[in-house]
């Protein structure tokens, strides 16, 4: 089956009624963040217009949203694609994802509430249980929902707005690295780390918090170099200066 004719065979679906463009773009993201959609896809609209039976002005206002989330790539001469996984790029987006990790952090430490530690206790358990029920793309979901309650309790939105962003940039991958955690005898899921990085939010531990939240992501960036060594992907450098 051809990349074109997978996004265009999908089963019609109906939005609830005046869901239009929300529908259409939750339905997208979804198909693209569990990789279900793969990167590189067209995405055209008068096709996507026939599978929502819908007109083409939702289809249009719904893959504006998913550029602004930068999953896809709307090109000048209109065309549109499912934005690619850009691994050449890894080794900055680590650098980026591990800042806000240990700002965010650093900063629940220092202003969280009694209310804030229970939810992320909440966030972190609901991960556990996408780990043992869920599939990755809930996986993925409850880890992010876990690390926003993070950055919510810092009580700065403007680390929070970017830090989601860099989560969401972080999906696709993550899609791909929980398959391979699930199959390997040497890896482990990562719901123990979330829940040390809560007592240490509790104590108000800013620097055992950021100590915690720069080793979670030094995990995630070394898992992620055994998942690229495993299949074989040798050719894309992905260092990192983990130094301080």
């Amino acid at each position: 089956m051809s990349a074109k004719t997978a996004a265009e065979t999908k089963q019609p679906t109906k939005p609830a009624k005046g869901g239009g463009g929300k529908h259409v773009y939750d339905v997208l993201k979804t198909e693209i963040l569990s990789l279900d959609l793969k990167p590189g896809v067209p995405l055209d609209e008068t096709s996507l217009a026939q599978r929502f039976t819908m007109s083409r002005a939702p289809i249009r206002e719904a893959l504006i949203r998913l550029s602004a989330d930068g999953l896809v790539e709307m090109l000048s001469n209109r065309s549109t694609l499912v934005a690619p996984v850009n691994l050449a790029d890894f080794p900055r987006y680590v650098e980026a994802l591990d800042l806000n990790q240990r700002i965010t952090s650093r900063l629940a430490a220092q202003h969280r509430q009694a209310a804030d530690i229970e939810r992320m206790r909440e966030k972190a358990a609901a991960f556990d249980d996408a780990c043992k029920n869920g599939g990755h793309l809930k996986m993925s979901a409850t880890n992010k929902d876990f690390h926003m309650a993070v950055a919510e309790a810092g009580r700065n939105p403007y680390f929070s707005r970017s830090y989601g962003m860099l989560l969401d940039e972080g999906r696709r991958i993550l899609h791909m690295l929980f398959d391979y955690i699930q199959e390997s005898a040497e890896d482990e899921l990562l719901g123990s780390e979330h829940h040390e990085m809560i007592d240490a939010i509790k104590a108000r531990d800013v620097e055992r918090a950021d100590a915690l939240a720069h080793a979670h992501t030094r995990g995630f960036h070394d898992r992620f170099r055994r998942f690229m060594g495993a299949n074989y992907i040798t050719d894309i450098e992905l260092q990192v200066d983990y130094s301080e």
